[in-house]
């Protein structure tokens, strides 16, 4: 019998309804508190958001992840079902995720560290338009982007926020990330461009002081930086189980030819 925590979301009663149903059926325990991390296996029931919080919860575990839809898109996550949830289980289907690490000096000159699954966002935070600078491995790359931000994309991440701003969405086992502008005024023809996993991208934030930006990790939001760093966590291994019938890396390449 494998030994399983939940995280659900007791805001929604299709969750809470869903988590006392599992627990009956197969002893699954509310992790919600945190605390113990001797489980064979972590389930979310919920949206994305919980899957993502999962995986920040579990961050450096390494514990298997199997999330069921109570929420919303649910695009992460496998249909729901009571039934068989232990062979399904068994039969999933791993997918190994990478997050980013982001450095970020603030103009105080404190230095932030966050990770982020999705992605790692550099947005305006007044009216005036985000001058950066951007260097790749140390090289100067692009000297100038004026525009409201731009963003990093793991693969996870490509599919959302990453693609509507004009990305690609990648595919999960391949070694790359995205680097993609928001609303470019210039250069007019610069759009997302596709790195290596291997890749440093350093940006640095020209005239801070009157054009501030605040960079944001999945949950971390760091105002007013001035320098930015972001690297793939290659040594951080995230692992979510999908269904074999409905698997995820299926999902992703179908998000390309939907009309």
């Amino acid at each position: 019998m494998l030994l399983i925590g939940c995280l659900f979301d007791k805001d929604s009663s299709k969750a809470c309804e869903a988590f006392s149903e599992l627990s009956n059926l197969y002893g699954v325990i509310d992790i919600s508190a945190g605390g113990n991390t001797n489980f064979d296996v972590i389930l979310t029931l919920g949206g994305d958001g919980m899957m993502l919080r999962a995986l920040h919860m579990f961050m450096g575990v390494n514990i298997p992840i199997f999330g069921m839809n109570r929420g919303s898109l649910g695009f992460l996550l496998n249909r729901y079902s009571a039934k068989n949830m232990i062979e399904r289980i068994k039969s999933s289907i791993p997918v190994e995720l990478y997050p980013l690490e982001m450095q970020v000096t603030t103009e105080c000159g404190s230095v932030v560290n966050a990770t982020a699954v999705n992605e790692v966002s550099l947005l305006r935070q007044l009216h005036q338009a985000a001058n950066v600078r951007i260097y790749i491995d140390g090289k100067l790359r692009l000297g100038k982007l004026v525009s409201d931000g731009l963003l990093v994309s793991t693969p996870a991440g490509s599919s959302a926020y990453n693609y509507a701003a004009g990305g690609s969405i990648i595919p999960l086992s391949a070694n790359v990330i995205t680097l993609t502008p928001l609303s470019p005024f210039r250069p007019r023809n610069w759009r997302s461009v596709l790195l290596s996993n291997k890749s440093t991208i350093e940006i640095e934030v020209l005239e801070h002081q009157k054009r501030p930006i605040s960079a944001v990790a999945d949950f971390t939001e760091v105002r007013d930086a001035v320098k930015v760093t972001i690297f793939q966590r290659n040594d951080i291994k995230l692992t979510i189980l999908s269904d074999r019938d409905d698997n995820l890396e299926d999902r992703m390449l179908q998000e390309q030819f939907y009309t």
